[in-house]
């Protein structure tokens, strides 16, 4: 088969391998534009663009699809299917009609729970104790397409959303190998539709949301620390400069404090919370490195007593 693929970031780059891998055609890859990144704001290739040309794929990034001129060119492509994993990009109505068999995309969580731009970071907020991918139809409507597949993950309490963006990333890639073989051998793929009554949305991130509100249960500040890892990491105030929290875990404990205050510091600092106790073992100072919880200690010379303040 003809296959165009679209994507852009890292999830997408273990689909695209595995495609590569097993001998499909990939006949035009689309990516989002070289974006300035780095200190010196040098022009940088997306991961799926590094990818594609390190197999002399024929790669095409358009800053649009609704150009007239980029649909023709397309449109002349005449690509069995299109594969997205995202991509980053609105894709008309025009372009999923053009492909014989259809627009197939990977979403990260299990549809129709979790539709939107944060699937990943939401579930671990919601306090989900499974994830997951989910191949589907891709249509007008936002994430709404009929279901081919699907496949989960637990959510354990040392996950992140890096780990588990890692772990669907790469199911999502043999998830979709799979409906792609499936295709080449029927000729179709089997779909069933979402139930609307399920339906939840992922908003994306706001960076207004990093901040730790320690009158909060350790467990919620616990999903909020890992569902921000790696981006846009929580936040709290210590002794006046604004700390980054990298990885924490909840405690039951009845320890009596005020929210925010350091109660142990020996195994990671531990500090009081609405309800319960977060262990915190990572954070990094302004300007300075991640660390591990015990190192900070001794470097920042950190008491019990001491307090973790809102910003």
């Amino acid at each position: 088969m003809k296959i165009i693929f679209a994507g852009t970031p890292e999830f997408a780059v273990p689909a695209l391998g595995m495609l590569i891998q097993a001998g499909h055609e990939i006949v035009m890859v689309l990516t989002q534009p070289d974006r300035p990144a780095g200190r010196g704001m040098k022009l940088k290739a997306s991961p799926v663009k590094v990818l594609a040309t390190q197999h002399q794929l024929y790669v095409v990034q358009p800053a649009t699809l609704k150009d007239a001129e980029v649909q023709r060119h397309i449109s002349e492509i005449s690509a069995d299917v299109m594969i997205v994993a995202a991509y980053g990009l609105i894709i008309p109505t025009v372009i999923l009609n053009m492909p014989r068999f259809g627009c197939y995309n990977i979403h990260a969580s299990l549809l129709p729970r979790w539709r939107g731009a944060a699937p990943i970071h939401r579930s671990l907020l919601a306090g989900d104790t499974e994830t997951g991918v989910t191949i589907m139809e891709v249509v007008p409507a936002l994430d709404a397409g009929a279901m081919v597949s699907h496949g989960s993950v637990p959510i354990t309490e040392f996950d992140t959303a890096q780990t588990l963006h890692d772990a669907l990333s790469n199911l999502g890639a043999k998830l979709m190998l799979a409906a792609m073989t499936t295709l080449e051998k029927n000729g179709k793929l089997p779909a069933t539709p979402q139930d609307e009554s399920l339906v939840t949305y992922a908003h994306k991130l706001e960076k207004s949301e990093a901040a730790i509100d320690w009158h909060k249960s350790a467990l919620e500040i616990s999903r909020q620390v890992r569902a921000f890892n790696p981006f846009p990491v929580s936040q709290s105030t210590l002794r006046g400069e604004v700390c980054r929290i990298w990885m924490a875990t909840s405690i039951i404990s009845n320890i009596k404090a005020n929210a925010g205050e350091i109660v142990n510091v020996q195994d990671g600092i531990s500090v009081a919370c609405g309800e319960g106790v977060l262990r915190i073992t990572e954070l990094q100072a302004p300007g300075g490195k991640r660390m591990d919880a015990q190192v900070f200690v001794q470097g920042h010379s950190l008491k019990i007593g001491d307090t973790f303040t809102a910003e």
